[in-house]
């Protein structure tokens, strides 16, 4: 694979297995296209992703294709935000830029201490870990509390970025036309407010390897009667969950945005956030809009499958609630605007969001591209 010649200006993306036009990946792109006319910017795309990325009139190549094959090693430049597959070498010359994809909540890579994914064991698990790492050139990161975390879950010993996430340059500059935009295209009613229903996936519930399984903890129905007047529910689960979900009985009240290109418009438009473990609400924090914790196996996920890195019912910028009575009865604090002037939130975002100024973009691509700053 090395063999072949440099295209020196050459920048090939990725975003989670080459599936998705988002993410860290999506705004370097479109912020290089913007300020760096001079590259060429490709994106790697499983088949199976074409039409979206067609629809985005986005350049890309089909990946693990003869064409990608010949391509790919080539570019100077790699951006991704999960690990590629083991068997893939980094060509000498290649700069593979690591974007990660959330600030951790949950154990990380070799902090892990038992892995319950299908398909792997602990050691190879952390092993693979590792190996990847290890083709790294930089690392972005999104604070100072991500970066000593991730050089040591991924046994990593290259360059940090602690730069900000570029994804969310568009949280710290929200834009009314934008959100208006996103909200007809979703065809959400201009009387209706909006939340967002973002929980992740458990690693011990899967179908096979790669697909993973879901069950709603409160009752939709329950759910349609209380808020449906007023609140229109959008359902967003995280990319390894298999199922499609059918909310056709909740027409124009629930709505799947699972496939929904690019969380971050998902975000701008929310006016409230019920999440469990995912790190959405780091991102989502930074709105300064409210959030519910809905951690329904709580004692589970701690003890048994992950494990956190701060006792999240202490720090979370929000509620912790475990059935759905708590849940409807903080929502319903919330919709009565008893939200309480929470000393935690501040405390929250000095210490995750301090660096989302709406720049993070820009520092990455500076500093990997070696752009000499002002």
């Amino acid at each position: 694979m090395g063999l072949l010649p440099r295209k020196r200006k050459l920048v090939i993306f990725e975003s989670f297995h080459a599936r998705q036009y988002s993410d860290n990946p999506r705004a370097i792109y479109e912020y290089m296209k913007e300020h760096y006319p001079d590259y060429q910017l490709l994106w790697s795309v499983d088949r199976r992703a074409i039409e979206l990325f067609d629809k985005f009139q986005v350049p890309y190549i089909r990946r693990f294709t003869m064409r990608w094959f010949l391509t790919f090693p080539r570019a100077k430049y790699w951006v991704n935000n999960v690990r590629l597959p083991g068997w893939m070498p980094k060509p000498p010359g290649t700069v593979y830029v690591q974007t990660w994809h959330g600030t951790p909540l949950k154990k990380l890579g070799i902090d892990i201490d038992q892995v319950h994914m299908p398909g792997t064991n602990t050691e190879n698990y952390k092993k693979n870990f590792v190996s990847e790492s290890a083709k790294w050139d930089y690392l972005v990161s999104p604070n100072a509390y991500s970066t000593e975390i991730f050089k040591r879950a991924f046994g990593y010993r290259g360059k940090v970025i602690e730069s900000g996430y570029p994804r969310n340059d568009a949280l710290a500059n929200p834009s009314a036309t934008r959100i208006s935009a996103i909200r007809q295209e979703i065809g959400i009613p201009e009387d209706k407010k909006v939340m967002l229903y973002a929980p992740t996936w458990r690693d011990n519930e899967f179908f096979e390897k790669g697909k993973y399984k879901f069950e709603f903890q409160f009752d939709l129905k329950s759910w349609e009667e209380k808020y449906g007047d007023e609140w229109v529910l959008l359902s967003r689960m995280h990319y390894l969950v298999a199922e499609r979900f059918d909310f056709s009985a909740h027409k124009g009240i629930v709505f799947n945005v699972s496939d929904y290109p690019d969380i971050r418009d998902l975000y701008l438009i929310s006016d409230l956030l019920v999440t469990d473990y995912s790190s959405v609400f780091f991102d989502y924090a930074i709105l300064n809009r409210p959030i519910v914790f809905f951690m329904y196996d709580l004692e589970e996920y701690r003890d048994q499958l992950r494990g956190f890195y701060f006792d999240i019912e202490t720090e979370a910028p929000g509620p912790v609630v475990q059935t759905e009575a708590e849940l409807f009865w903080e929502i319903d604090e919330i919709v009565k605007k008893h939200i309480p002037k929470d000393s935690k939130i501040t405390a929250f975002k000095q210490k995750f969001s301090l660096l989302e100024d709406g720049h993070a973009t820009e520092r990455v691509v500076k500093t990997f591209l070696k752009v000499k700053k002002n």
